[in-house]
């Protein structure tokens, strides 16, 4: 079974996060690292690889230079190699243009199974996985809290407030985890070293056989027309209870419609 690992250089969420005034992020200012829901796609390939001998894993993502630094924490934690499409032209890329470079890379490299994080933390737009399953021609399944691969069947357990919810599609499939579904393996030393000797291909939009005039989703779709800083927190108002707490609150809530 070959199993492709969507993964996403991410700024540091500890760290200050800016927008450049053309409204894309700006990477120069913050720390970049492999994202944390991501982590739980890669343990969930490695416990299926785990389970079915003769599994390959390749890690595959679209980011700048240092996106680089991501795949090699990823196999790190496991797995066999890594895919990089880097291009200066897909800067401040959106989840069309996204979609269409994974969907076309995920093709070349051949899966069976693609799994996802539920969403990434700078984006968090958690559409990915079903844009890529409609590209790709793929069944999907997201948000799965347990995965089970058994001839040629996906099966994976939902859960949320309701209860859970057992769900199965035949391979090929795309499959999102969430942070539920296993906690990641931390690096090992001997994996870190073992890391650095896997293959990292590279590849352009040029290698992939993509181009704006053939392919219109690789045109920008959306524009950010102005950005403004979040404003700094004021601070907040202080009630006392001398006997009257109970009454001040309900006028403040009052006062701004809030009850």
């Amino acid at each position: 079974m070959k199993i492709v690992v969507l993964v996403k250089h991410v700024p540091d969420t500890a760290g200050e996060r800016r927008l450049t005034p053309d409204g894309v992020l700006d990477r120069a200012g913050s720390d970049g690292r492999l994202c944390e829901l991501d982590e739980y796609a890669a343990e969930q390939a490695l416990r299926l690889a785990d389970e079915q001998p003769g599994t390959k894993i390749t890690y595959l993502t679209m980011g700048p230079a240092d996106a680089t630094d991501s795949l090699r924490k990823a196999l790190a934690m496991g797995g066999d190699e890594a895919v990089h499409v880097c291009d200066g032209r897909l800067a401040g890329a959106d989840f069309l243009t996204t979609s269409l470079v994974l969907a076309t890379a995920v093709q070349a490299i051949g899966a069976d199974l693609v799994l996802a994080g539920m969403a990434s933390t700078d984006g968090a737009g958690g559409v990915l996985p079903a844009m890529l399953a409609q590209r790709i021609g793929a069944a999907q399944v997201t948000l799965a809290a347990q995965l089970e691969v058994a001839d040629g069947v996906i099966k994976a357990r939902r859960d949320d407030e309701r209860g859970s919810m057992l769900l199965s599609a035949p391979l090929p499939a795309v499959v999102s985890v969430t942070d539920r579904s296993g906690e990641p393996r931390y690096p090992t030393f001997k994996g870190v070293l073992a890391a650095k000797k896997k293959p990292v291909h590279t590849w352009t939009l040029d290698e992939l056989g993509l181009d704006a005039a053939s392919e219109p989703a690789l045109l920008p779709s959306t524009q950010v027309l102005t950005v403004t800083e979040r404003p700094a927190r004021q601070a907040g108002t202080v009630v006392v209870d001398q006997g009257g707490a109970a009454a001040q609150l309900a006028d403040f809530l009052a006062t701004r419609r809030l009850v």
